[in-house]
């Protein structure tokens, strides 16, 4: 990262009431005069991004460019992409938790056609006026606050499967065949669901929690500066051999573990700590 002078950044926690809702905000703004861009890892959750000052782009795997205006909705966050803070520009992103779309939106299976405007979602432009509003505020936290205040009527309850879902932490079970048991449903329709509420399937879900493994031992070296045992990466993170490592760091970012490595500093995560 640059230094606090330059590319001012920083996470934002959420009140105990909202923590099922949003993992987490983050903050950040380009004082400089060039362009800074960076590159915001997978993280398989769904974000509402609002831009003040100057346009914010960002860049698909596809190479497409997306200028943002004032808010737009992204997500499920499945693969990297770079985004590009412009001189003079600031962004506020709120990440949503697991079903919180849904439970936000009504409908996860519209994230086929994010990125859009999220008054399209909603069917009136109570986002346009909440960035007006959000706009004449200059301090962060209250704009945070401003945004929690902002989403409490349009929240719905989180249902029992979803609660289930969301909560499943026995490593050593299929949650969908286990889940299944448990409500005496059948696997299909509790796929299908998963799907509905998150956006997401278990096993997309299980094969980025592997690569994320990876990822966070490779910081792990980096910190303690390491050198980096990619066979003990393959290893313990439940890879079969380093081909398929390979393979997942060029799906998910489009670049080898090495280069990873390399461009380290220019690589944001938008997953909590």
């Amino acid at each position: 990262m640059k230094d606090a002078e330059e590319n001012n950044n920083f996470r934002i926690a959420v009140p105990s009431a909202f923590e099922t809702v949003f993992s987490h905000f983050y903050f950040a703004e380009n004082k400089t005069a060039f362009p800074i861009t960076k590159t915001l890892l997978p993280s398989f959750q769904t974000i509402l991004v609002f831009n003040f000052g100057t346009k914010s782009s960002l860049k698909s795997e596809k190479n497409s460019t997306l200028e943002i205006e004032k808010c737009i909705v992204l997500g499920p966050i499945k693969q990297a992409f770079d985004y590009t803070l412009e001189p003079n520009s600031e962004i506020l992103v709120a990440n949503f938790k697991e079903d919180a779309f849904y439970r936000f939106f009504g409908n996860a299976l519209l994230t086929h056609s994010l990125p859009i405007h999220p008054d399209v979602l909603i069917a009136e432009n109570c986002f346009s006026v909440l960035w007006e509003e959000l706009n004449n505020l200059s301090d962060t936290k209250e704009r945070v606050d401003y945004i929690l205040e902002f989403c409490k009527p349009y929240l719905r309850e989180q249902n029992a499967l979803t609660t289930l879902l969301a909560d499943f932490k026995e490593e050593n079970l299929n949650p969908i065949k286990a889940i299944a048991s448990r409500t005496n449903q059948s696997e299909r329709n509790i796929q299908l669901n998963q799907k509905k509420f998150f956006g997401y399937t278990i096993k997309e879900i299980s094969r980025y929690e592997r690569f994320l493994k990876a990822v966070e031992a490779i910081q792990k070296d980096i910190q303690n500066d390491s050198k980096t045992d990619w066979l003990s990466i393959v290893d313990q993170c439940g890879y079969y051999d380093q081909s398929q490592l390979i393979h997942d760091f060029k799906y998910y970012m489009n670049i080898s573990p090495t280069k990873f490595l390399k461009f380290q500093s220019d690589i944001c995560s938008s997953k909590a700590d």
